[in-house]
């Protein structure tokens, strides 16, 4: 059972839907200081980016594979890229599983995808999910520091976080080539001078959530094909904020 500070809030479920105590409705609510987006949840890298160069870097090595949206969602349960690939090559008989040229193989597919990941992402069908900007722009607006963590190379995630939010609206982005994954909601939280308590997150897989919430950060999954069918406002966060921080947390015990 997920505990209340690692609960997701998801799509379907609008936040202002939700049954508000009415003591809580009675209090202000607490100012935020900070947003922190993971890139995979301002926008589906995973599928319009990385399925995209797979497919290529496939075609590249002279494999007849294509995955489909739907194949690499399923891929996504597994941890890594690499990981991915192989269970590709074994499912359709390629490689076995103490297959040592298989190994070389996949590395040369991952190495392949990098590479075009590098040269094609910019280019690629890529847009923010709906509302997000707009809540990003909100925010901004309203005095709300803006960070950005990836697992991605800094070379592409500026130029394309500026292309799906625009010129001096993030403060601060922190990417694979700064810190790993693991810290990079940390980093953010330092580099934005906000802490954990006023900040809130939105992460774009189970992984990514996981690290937030173990920052401190009251944090919502956005993953998949989850969009926002009416505008999120800065007040839906801070509701968001003051549930997590309202609930009572497990017993240390």
């Amino acid at each position: 059972m997920q505990s209340t500070q690692q609960r997701t809030w998801r799509a379907g479920r609008f936040w202002w839907d939700w049954p508000q105590p009415s003591e809580a409705a009675a209090r202000p609510l607490k100012h935020l200081s900070a947003v922190i987006f993971d890139l995979d949840a301002l926008a589906d890298i995973e599928c319009s980016g990385h399925r995209a160069a797979f497919n290529a870097a496939f075609a590249e090595v002279g494999l007849n594979i294509e995955w489909t949206v739907a194949r690499y969602r399923q891929l996504l349960a597994l941890r890594d890229e690499r990981r991915r690939v192989a269970a590709e090559l074994r499912k359709r008989g390629v490689s076995s599983e103490c297959d040592v040229l298989a190994e070389l193989l996949v590395d040369e597919i991952c190495a392949a995808k990098a590479m075009i990941l590098d040269e094609t992402i910019l280019d690629a069908d890529i847009v923010a999910r709906m509302g997000l900007v707009e809540l990003i722009t909100e925010a901004f607006g309203a005095g709300i520091a803006i960070g950005i963590v990836s697992s991605g190379r800094r070379t592409w995630v500026e130029p394309l976080v500026r292309q799906l939010v625009g010129e001096g609206v993030v403060s601060v982005i922190v990417t694979a080539d700064d810190v790993p994954h693991a810290s990079a909601y940390q980093v953010a939280l330092a580099e934005l001078g906000a802490s954990a308590r006023d900040s809130l997150a939105f992460a774009g897989s189970p992984a990514s959530q996981r690290k937030a919430t173990a920052a401190g950060l009251p944090t919502v999954l956005i993953d998949g094909d989850d969009t926002f069918g009416a505008p999120l406002r800065v007040s839906d966060c801070q509701r968001v904020h003051d549930t997590w921080r309202d609930a009572p947390k497990p017993s240390a015990a």
